[in-house]
This record gives structure tokens, C-alpha cells and sequence, in this order.
């Protein structure tokens, strides 16, 4: 085992949610609690824990293809990508209150993850499925911030 990669793999992981935690937690009890919402809105006690799965499974996914000596550059990199516009979808929709960029935002992240599976899947199939579970999750948290745009 490649620990310092591993380290490092979770080090950049947890870098990214500390910087959307930043942004998202002084909005929740101000102005998120403000926002009407769709009756499937989850509690927000929910969010912290998915979150906090999703954030490992996505470094242990990294890990696999950090570790191998394959021609890895492009998948990381599109990794990397899709874990900036998962800080800056935090940043636009809690830290600037925009659920509208914040849409916009999130489309581009669903795709990066999208992009950044097919390319990890070529490298580690269990890199891939590690991933799957997030794109879900980002998934419904579309469909969640496309009704909070539509209803307010």
C-alpha cells in the first residue's frame, strides 16, 4: 500500500469539503431556512453524513488510480476538475445565495463526474463504482437546487 498517496488522496478530498462546509454553514440557519423547498428536501441533518461517505469513497476512488503507473494524468485531472466545481457549487449557491448559478454550477459538476468515471473506469473498474454513488447523489441534489430555483 502507497500510504502517502492515500494520505494525500484524503487530505485533497476533505481540502475541497472544508472549503464548501465554509460556505455552506453560515447560510443554513440564515438564509437556506428561508428558502421555501420541495417536499422531498431531505432534513439537514442528512446531508452531513452522506456527505462525509460520499467525500471518502471519492478519495479511496482517487487512491486506486493515484496508485497505479498507468498513463493516469487525464483522469486525475478531470478528478480534479469535478472536485473544484464541487467546492464552487458550494461557494455560488450558499456563500453568493444563488440557487440560479448554483444550477448552473451543478450541471457542469454532474458531467465532470460523469467524464471523470468513464476515465477511471478504463484504469480501475472499482475506482469507477466507488463513484457512482456520488453521481446519484448529485443527481437528486440537481433535482433538489432546480426546484428551489423553480419555487422561489
Amino acid at each position: 500500500m502507497q500510504l502517502h498517496k492515500l494520505i494525500f488522496a484524503l487530505l485533497i478530498v476533505f481540502a475541497a469539503a472544508l472549503i464548501g462546509s465554509y460556505a455552506t454553514f453560515p447560510s443554513i440557519p440564515t438564509w437556506y431556512a428561508t428558502l421555501n423547498k420541495p417536499f422531498f428536501n431531505p432534513p439537514n441533518w442528512i446531508f452531513g453524513p452522506v456527505w462525509t461517505v460520499l467525500y471518502l469513497m471519492m478519495a479511496l476512488s482517487l487512491y486506486l488510480i493515484w496508485k497505479q503507473n498507468a498513463d493516469n494524468k487525464d483522469a486525475i485531472s478531470w478528478f480534479g476538475f469535478q472536485l473544484l466545481l464541487n467546492s464552487v457549487w458550494s461557494i455560488a449557491f450558499f456563500g453568493f445565495q444563488s440557487p440560479s448559478c448554483g444550477l448552473g454550477i451543478i450541471i457542469l459538476l454532474w458531467l465532470a463526474i460523469l467524464i471523470t468515471i468513464i476515465k477511471f473506469y478504463k484504469l480501475s473498474k472499482p475506482a469507477a463504482w466507488l463513484l457512482i454513488p456520488y453521481l446519484l447523489w448529485v443527481s437528486f441534489a440537481s433535482i433538489l437546487n432546480l426546484s428551489i430555483v423553480l419555487i422561489n
